[in-house]
């Protein structure tokens, strides 16, 4: 066994000093782009593995993941439970939720999906559903900086400078992009001033794991403020996975319905979300590909471009964004 799992083992068997005499084996878990550790702590006996997540400080939202876990689980969103947390070793202790996450059925049929995406749905209904009126100041200052216009704008600059300019080459202060700059403006603006809710804010199918049927969340560290349509953005425009477009507009109907909101309002915010989202995620595929040596994401570039592509045409006053990647990859 490596030393850094023996040390881990010793700060498992203090929390859990019954576990003092059971042999246990540790497996690392490899996921995503996160600077957190995880490893499954396999004990041989009949207790049940549990997953231990290492942190760093580097991120201001990983110690928000304790925290936002409390939260989601008071109003009884499927999270895991919390079995211990080390503040000092920045180590916490978790229910292992399983292997399987909402990507892994990218390959199946439609019908086996569909139960799987409104299950996942309801999930974030249930924190869609915390009005920002609903919260106390205290309640805001434990989560993550709310979405604002500042937020909109820095996703957008980051869009800007590691997608447009540094994997497009592309100088976007010149001005053939100047309408497409004043687009951006209205877009941040126009989500600023709309009522906001408890979001995800990474809500993706890698980060929604399945037991039977239903759907578990990970990852909600960065919960903040904001706009649902941005979380349901993420998910129906996952650039992870091939939803057909009436396959989206289908689970877009069933989430309206499903929280009593008239379809139509919340197909047009929807919009103008998943354009805000894309260019992040653009942003960050780029930046984690060029210049943090993990060239894995760049694959991920064409379907996120080619999303952005169908709700710059789908979304109203959307189109002019183009300017900026047309005819690029």
């Amino acid at each position: 066994m490596l030393p850094e799992h023996e040390a881990l083992l010793i700060f498992t068997r203090e929390k859990f000093p019954e576990l003092n005499a059971t042999p246990c084996d540790v497996e690392v878990i490899l996921k995503g782009a996160s600077d957190r550790h995880f490893y499954r702590l396999k004990w041989q006996s009949e207790r049940e593995p549990m997953i231990l997540m290492v942190y760093t400080l580097a991120r201001r939202d990983n110690p928000k993941f304790v925290p936002a876990t409390y939260r989601l689980r008071k109003i009884g969103a499927h999270v895991p439970q919390v079995y211990a947390f080390d503040e000092q070793r920045l180590c916490v202790w978790l229910e292992d939720l399983g292997r399987i996450d909402l990507q892994s059925f990218n390959d199946h049929p439609w019908e086996r999906r569909l139960p799987l995406y409104q299950a996942t749905l309801r999930e974030a209904a249930k924190f869609h559903g915390v009005g920002e009126n609903t919260l106390t100041p205290v309640d805001i200052n434990e989560l993550e900086p709310s979405f604002d216009e500042e937020l909109y704008e820095w996703e957008q600059g980051y869009f800007l400078e590691h997608f447009v300019r540094g994997y497009l080459g592309r100088e976007f202060s010149n001005v053939e992009y100047s309408a497409a700059h004043d687009t951006l403006r209205q877009l941040r603006r126009r989500l600023a001033d709309l009522p906001r809710c408890l979001v995800h804010r990474d809500f993706q199918s890698q980060n929604v794991l399945i037991r039977g049927e239903d759907a578990w969340l990970v990852d909600y560290q960065g919960l903040r403020l904001g706009r649902a349509e941005y979380d349901l953005a993420s998910l129906l425009y996952d650039p992870y996975v091939s939803l057909a477009k009436t396959e989206r507009a289908c689970l877009l109907s069933y989430y309206a319905e499903h929280r009593g909101l008239v379809l139509h309002d919340v197909s047009e915010v929807f919009y103008l979300c998943a354009a805000q989202r894309l260019m992040q995620a653009l942003g960050a595929y780029a930046n984690l590909s060029r210049n943090l040596g993990k060239p894995q994401y760049e694959h991920h570039i064409p379907a996120a471009v080619s999303n952005l592509a169908e709700v710059c045409a789908e979304g109203q006053g959307l189109h002019e964004l183009r300017t900026f990647f047309a005819g690029g990859l």
